[in-house]
């Protein structure tokens, strides 16, 4: 394995595909194998069948929210255990109220920096990978 890999598996998740293009760049970068969707439904799809190391997801989207895709994970139990990061451009009150019963572990406000995401990542995972 390079330096650089950390053989790790992150799933993004966002309608606006600039910001997916943009995580998956820096993670990509970092080492990790990067999955995309780009709404819940695919995402959990993604899930099931890839089992990421870790979701990250954009809050509110058509067809569902992160909240709904971090419940759907936390209720399967091939998926059960997977933390998530959710981006937010809303309220973090309304995020922090569902943050124990579904496995996120961080909110970051949108617009973000793709470093702090990625160290976020890192340590949510226990990673000690340069970012």
């Amino acid at each position: 394995m390079e330096a650089n890999e950390v053989s790790k598996t992150v799933l993004v998740v966002d309608d606006e595909v600039h910001i997916v293009n943009v995580v998956a760049l820096k993670f990509r970068g970092a080492g990790y194998r990067v999955l995309t969707a780009r709404d819940p439904q695919e995402a959990f799809e993604v899930a099931k069948k890839e089992i990421p190391d870790l979701v990250i997801s954009d809050h509110q989207m058509p067809g569902g929210s992160g909240i709904d895709l971090c419940k759907w994970l936390k209720s399967t139990p091939s998926t059960e255990s997977i933390p998530a990061i959710l981006l937010t451009a809303y309220d973090f009150s309304i995020v922090e109220e569902a943050m124990g019963e579904c496995n996120i572990y961080s909110i970051m406000a949108k617009p973000f920096s793709p470093r702090e995401l990625l160290a976020k990542a890192n340590a949510i995972m226990g990673i000690s990978a340069p970012s």
